[in-house]
């Protein structure tokens, strides 16, 4: 497991890539960045991946071969390659791989160890399976476009650019994959594993789920209300994450989400006098609309009153205090935490020259190898592909798929159907969402959780004004003991507890775990053998990682939001106040809408988790890993972050955020919106006489070529909307949906309506179940994210604080009175 220069600890694991799209890439990319041999099956002409800007960073240290799967022989050397393959990751539609050969069924006839990975858009069954999955159709019909709506200062839904689907899904297929694989290091057998768009953008969501399942249940006792009205916000958060502009001009987030952090905020602002001011002392929150307005319009111009320079002076001396500017493109990599974090690498590649890319999105602080191979040519490695295989069928280790039997898998394959992770015991140090959620992930897949929490709760819990409902979704699957870890007795049960632990999580700030004494280093001298990953917002230490860090600070440094609707916002320092207003709720949903770094964070711990516990099993070595909320960003938006001479521009939404061209893009139907996605060629050609009977629009030369399409897209996207309009929504999904061609319905938001609601998406891919939990009784919630055709997942309730702490306490040896001596000394909390 050791390759030229340092650690490899995926060596000798194979990977063959028959995917077409980023989801699969960036699975597979983990794989070779931590030394697997990933074998990238492309198609005659090459994978549709190598036209991204982004292609030689996810390709990097690959291989490639080209096979045309239509071809018997072709077809031959991909099931052979599978054959003797740890791994496959496919992303055709479902039955497109059983059609060719390549399914499950017929890969396991072959190779009973392989473990195989599958994403889809709506699931393999059910009345959407054969819907086409692209991230736009997913996002128009689980109402995420329609919940943009105010991203665009026209009316109806808004078009997203960042890949709020894809890039959770990718993580969840790594992590189900990493934890299938744990899994047959005891069984000796793979199975598959799957997951989907949807719930990809699933993730995202942190708790207004459980705020519509109350107001559900109580009516109008529970009411959900809109972020905005008019252009105005409706709560205080809005003001706790204050948007702004400086006086030279840079639009900055805020995040004093926590009392005291907004406090501190207010205290910089000179308005610290409005807490005693019987007008002002419910800042943030207000009922009346005026002075709602008064108080963002005193917050803006606060703001407004210095330099961004002036700003960064304030907060080197409230270290409580933060803000971030809103960057673009790729100048996330300049970052200077990013620097200090080590990300930014440049790798050579023999026909670009020189790419600067985001490294590893996990990293192992034990001598890894430095990344140095670019992405393949194509079908660069063809001959030593082939020559191995032939080798192999020679001296006869390769099946042939046409001795055995085709048969499904099942559970009798096994013993037990235990869960993959089922135990391994996890112990949590961290609040809010975008760490946690990555171990209720694991809890998903049987992990024993125990989160560690101060006396009064994750303050998450208590965000919204019904108690509970906010930390419900995070704090799923998991075990809560309350205690203070800031005495010396509190941090003698958690040393107790990572005695028996397999992995620990942690997630605050730079230099607060070594504060508390329950770092790596402290924790490892009650257990050698501890896996344990530091998940903060920016770092462990630099000039930033002592900072608080939430999803939208994230967002604007990491360049979410201007990737989302940065052609419709204005910059510099002439804007009026109310420019500024008009500009600060666009940008707020553009970083904090239906997607954020929270989602796109807790995904990467869920696979950063799942991977240091399988380089233990497969090689003994207890690992300290690192993954950051910053970090995964400049992944997540790899399509602006990779950089090089003559790199293609990142597609981008027009201004009117429709979508990023005539062909894939929002139209206004005669009732409504549609979302078409027909980028292909073949798709065209199926699209063009639907639109136009007559054969008008497929004759017109300025559309007969992809090229002459892209040429003339503004005329193109104008002729198409004035066909769209004459037609209703669901004729037109109707209607294209018989020749093949994606068409989506918009549907009205929100969107965890359209996971939980009756007859919704979620309901009909089967994507809900229920759950219990002591406040909420029995309530719905999703199914786990990653399904195993083999393993079953858990799908358990939330808990209260310290709803197990006298039960973890017996199991370490405590006695009823002891707990009683503890609990009434406020060292725990029962």
């Amino acid at each position: 497991m050791n390759g030229a220069g340092g650690l490899l600890p995926l060596a000798g694991l194979t990977v063959v890539d028959f995917s077409d799209a980023p989801t699969g890439a960036h699975a597979t990319q983990l794989f070779a960045d931590f030394g697997a041999e990933v074998i990238q099956v492309e198609r005659p002409g090459g994978s549709r991946m190598r036209s991204a800007p982004s292609y030689p960073f996810l390709g990097r240290g690959k291989k490639s071969i080209v096979l045309d799967l239509h071809d018997h022989g072709d077809l031959a050397s991909a099931i052979g390659l599978a054959s003797e393959a740890d791994v496959v990751i496919e992303t055709f539609r479902p039955g497109t791989a059983e059609r060719l050969g390549l399914g499950y069924a017929e890969l396991f006839s072959v190779n009973p160890r392989l473990v195989y990975g599958s994403v889809t858009g709506f699931g393999r069954t059910g009345p959407l399976s054969r819907v086409k999955g692209y991230e736009g159709t997913v996002m128009a019909k689980m109402g995420a476009m329609s919940s943009l709506s105010e991203m665009s200062s026209r009316p109806g839904p808004s078009f997203p650019s960042a890949p709020y689907c894809a890039f959770p899904a990718a993580q969840l297929l790594t992590q189900g994959v990493l934890a299938a694989l744990y899994e047959r290091e005891q069984s000796g057998l793979g199975q598959r594993v799957e997951t989907t768009l949807v719930q990809g953008l699933s993730v995202h969501d942190t708790f207004n789920w459980f705020s519509r399942v109350i107001g559900t249940r109580y009516g109008s006792a529970f009411v959900q209300v809109p972020v905005s009205v008019a252009g105005v916000p409706t709560s205080g958060l809005s003001f706790r994450l204050l948007i702004a502009l400086t006086k030279d001009g840079h639009w900055v987030q805020f995040s004093q989400t926590a009392e005291r952090l907004f406090r501190a905020m207010m205290q910089a602002f000179d308005l610290d006098w409005m807490f005693t001011d019987s007008k002002w002392m419910s800042a943030p929150d207000f009922a009346d609309v005026d002075t709602r307005v008064e108080f963002w319009e005193r917050l803006l111009m606060a703001v407004r009153s210095k330099t961004l320079a002036e700003w960064i002076a304030v907060f080197d001396e409230h270290p409580d205090v933060w803000a971030e500017r809103f960057r673009h493109g790729s100048e996330v990599l300049d970052h200077p935490q990013v620097e200090w974090n080590g990300t930014p690498v440049t790798i050579h590649d023999h026909a670009r020259g020189d790419i600067r890319q985001p490294g590893r999105i996990v990293k192992i602080a034990t001598g890894l190898a430095p990344l140095a191979a670019s992405a393949p040519g194509l079908d660069a490695d063809r001959d030593g592909v082939l020559d191995r295989l032939r080798d192999a069928a020679r001296s006869g280790e390769l099946p042939a798929a046409t001795t055995r039997p085709v048969r499904e898998p099942s559970g009798s394959d096994r013993t037990g159907r235990r869960p993959p992770l089922e135990g391994i015991t996890l112990l949590e140090l961290g609040t809010y969402y975008a760490a946690p959620f990555g171990a209720t992930l694991l809890a998903e897949l049987g992990a024993r959780v125990i989160k560690v929490e101060q006396l009064d709760g994750d303050p998450m819990r208590n965000m919204l004004p019904f108690p509970e409902i906010a930390g419900v979704k995070a704090l799923q699957g998991k075990e809560s003991l309350a205690v203070d870890i800031t005495t010396s007795e509190g941090r003698k049960i958690v040393y107790e507890l990572a005695a028996g632990a397999d992995i620990v999580l942690q997630s605050f700030r730079a230099g607060v775990a070594e504060r508390l004494e329950v770092d790596g280093l402290a924790l490892r001298r009650h257990n050698p053998d501890l896996v344990y990953l530091n998940a903060p917002g920016y770092g462990t230490g630099g000039p930033n990682g002592h900072r608080p860090a939430y999803a939208p600070t994230i967002g604007a440094a990491g360049g979410l939001a201007w990737r989302n609707a940065g052609t419709t916002i204005p910059e510099g320092d002439g804007l009026t106040l109310d420019e500024v207003k008009r500009s600060a709720m666009p940008l707020a949903q553009a970083v904090m809408g239906v997607g954020n770094c929270d989602g796109l964070a807790s995904v990467t711990v869920g696979t950063a988790l799942v991977l240091g516990l399988l380089v233990r099993r497969r090689s003994g070595m207890c690992p300290e890993l690192t993954t950051t909320m910053l970090d995964t960003v400049t992944h997540a938006l790899c399509d602006e972050t990779v950089s090089f001479d003559g790199a293609p521009d990142a597609p981008t939404a027009d201004a009117g955020l429709h979508g990023l061209s005539a062909l894939y893009r929002l139209y206004r139907a005669s009732d409504g919106w549609v979302f078409l996605a027909a980028p292909s060629e073949r798709e065209w050609d199926a699209l063009a006489p639907i639109l136009t009977p007559d054969g008008r629009l497929g004759a017109d030369r300025r559309f007969a070529t992809e090229r002459s399409r892209g040429d003339n897209d503004t005329e193109l996207a104008e002729d198409i909307a004035r066909v769209m309009v004459t037609r209703s929504a669901s004729d037109w999904e109707d209607a294209l949906g018989t020749v093949d061609v994606a068409c989506s319905a918009v549907a009205p938001g929100p969107v965890e309506a359209n996971f939980m609601d009756d007859g919704s998406v979620g309901a009909l891919c089967g994507l809900v179940t229920s759950a219990w939990h002591p406040t909420l009784d029995d309530h719905p919630r999703l199914t786990p994210l990653v399904t195993m055709s083999e393993s079953p997942g858990v799908a358990a309730g939330g808990c209260l604080t310290g709803q197990h702490t006298a039960t973890v306490l017996t199991e370490l040896g405590y006695g009823p009175d002891q707990i009683d001596e503890l609990r009434s000394r406020r060292i725990i909390g029962v």
